[in-house]
């Protein structure tokens, strides 16, 4: 297990929270360990497999792909130049409130030397106003403080205009009471209703809300509430987030994987399960085309919305109607795309390596990723060129795709217009459309670790928690605690965990806000 003290996998919040798993044995202490599938090779299930296994436990990990990492997984593919380099999903943020993803990662870097800093990220404006995080103080209230003095977007006559009885939910974050008392509301409405800035809006819309991959109007404003307590109002680590310095598989899950190989665990890519099984003596039949039906004592189901919704759909005996309803009913975002430029000359070198951007058309984002990428700078180094990548969020369902590729290389030579006379040396578009959508009201019907079998367990960032998680932290957050009801059905202690603190910072004003609320 990881060697790393507490405080370095809390962090620098002093009132970050340990959430201790059940006491119990360190491994397993039988000689015949029980057999556990865990079906979903992302972040979640490498969470559940690294906790099982290291306690002693019998691990078969399936993922339906040919590499791991979900959602954040990589794939190499061959450019017109003749070089290979390595596909992904496109850009994630590793937020240093990740307390428990990045304890995953510890488990082959121990000291994190493979993610690397951004110093900002920029956000901007097709208006030309542009908002920075690198000087915004990272503790609170003074954080958000300091992003009002700061900040060209939301001025000291805003702050005055707001409305402050509505905007006190923000001060009393507590998971699940913000969901029992906002999930009925939109983000959008929520922050109509406060009088946010529209010249701010941006920072919550495209930023949090888009996050998710949604249009504001259909996002819960609970989820947005609990985006504003983790980075912003309810956590002292910040707003700036590492990136890792070799794409993701070599960075992250090849290492991990190598691991998981040395504890036992069999990792099967390329390995969809078909269905699964409760038996009568208590045990879960798993069944796939290649191997057929075998025999665990329990399951981790880490998928995404999509692969859950099909596996319970097929798995007739797996839970009761109402389980199965809501199962049912789980919905993905729109689709999204992910544009990566290998360009034949550089972009400016005063360019951040990561751009929020609004208001351009659908354009969310701009990466530059020979500024952090290992891989893209050797190959920018090589060529005197540079690798861009462009994100468009929640692209309308009939648009036509090709059309929103030229739209948005088309944005791209607006904002960083030295990209204008630049020849492709290659581009890769990746459309998805797999993320989990948190609807208005969805919370009551969004499934838990636990499901009616006590053989079965749920795990993802679709997976409801009361812990304040959000993103990938909740995929590893899930995982874990996955991983910790079946250990402690056997006896063995689990994964402790961290959390951001789990209430508002101030205790005088968490009063005030719970008494506005009666």
């Amino acid at each position: 297990m990881s060697s790393t003290t507490p405080a370095a996998r809390r962090g620098r919040d002093r009132r970050a929270e340990t959430v201790p798993a059940a006491p119990g044995h360190a491994r397993f202490p039988g000689a015949e360990p029980p057999r556990v599938a865990v079906v979903g090779g992302g972040i979640a299930g490498l969470a559940a497999a690294t906790a099982l296994a290291e306690r002693g436990i019998a691990v078969t990990l399936h993922e339906r792909e040919p590499v791991l990492g979900g959602r954040v997984a990589g794939w190499p593919v061959r450019l017109a130049d003749g070089s290979t380099a390595t596909m992904s999903r496109g850009f994630h943020a590793f937020f240093r409130q990740y307390y428990n993803l990045r304890g995953l990662l510890r488990r082959t870097d121990p000291g994190l030397t493979r993610l690397a800093a951004l110093p900002d990220y920029p956000l901007r404006h097709r208006s030309g106003l542009t908002d920075s995080f690198a000087r915004v103080p990272r503790t609170p209230p003074l954080s958000a403080a300091g992003f009002v003095l700061l900040s060209p977007t939301f001025g000291l006559r805003d702050l005055a205009a707001l409305n402050a009885r509505a905007a006190l939910p923000l001060l009393d974050v507590r998971v699940p009471e913000v969901f029992e008392r906002y999930d009925d509301t939109s983000a959008h409405d929520f922050l109509e209703r406060i009088n946010f800035p529209r010249a701010a809006r941006h920072l919550a819309f495209e930023v949090f809300s888009r996050s998710f991959f949604t249009d504001p109007r259909h996002l819960s404003a609970a989820e947005l509430l609990l985006m504003f307590h983790i980075y912003f109002l309810g956590s002292s680590e910040g707003l700036l987030f590492d990136v890792p310095t070799e794409p993701y598989p070599q960075g992250l899950w090849q290492p991990l994987a190598g691991y998981l190989g040395n504890l036992g665990v069999d990792l099967r890519t390329a390995s969809p399960v078909d269905r699964v099984r409760p038996l009568a003596d208590g045990d879960i039949e798993v069944v796939t085309a290649g191997r057929g039906a075998e025999r665990h004592q329990a399951v981790v189901l880490a998928l995404d919305a999509g692969g859950l919704r099909r596996l319970v759909a097929a798995s007739e005996h797996l839970g009761g109607p109402r389980w199965r309803a809501d199962i049912a009913a789980l919905r993905t975002a729109p689709p999204f795309l992910v544009s990566r430029l290998w360009l034949d000359r550089p972009v400016a070198a005063h360019r951040p390596g990561f751009l929020g951007t609004s208001g351009y058309d659908g354009l969310d984002n701009v990466s530059v990723l020979d500024r952090w990428e290992g891989e893209a700078a050797r190959w920018a180094a090589r060529t005197g060129g540079s690798v861009v990548e462009l994100h468009a969020y929640a692209v309308d369902g009939d648009a036509d795709r090709a059309g929103v590729q030229e739209r948005m290389t088309a944005r791209l030579h607006e904002v960083y217009p030295e990209t204008r006379g630049a020849r492709l040396v290659n581009v890769r578009h990746e459309w998805r459309g797999d993320c989990p959508v948190f609807p208005v009201g969805g919370w009551s019907r969004r499934p838990g670790v636990i499901t009616p079998h006590p053989a079965v367990v749920l795990a993802g960032d679709l997976v409801r928690t009361d812990l304040p998680v959000a993103l990938m932290e909740r995929a590893a957050t899930t995982g874990f605690q996955a991983a910790n009801v079946l250990l402690a059905r056997w006896g063995v202690a689990g994964q402790t965990l961290w959390s951001v603190p789990r209430a508002g910072r101030c205790r005088p004003l968490r009063a005030v806000a719970r008494r506005a609320a009666r």
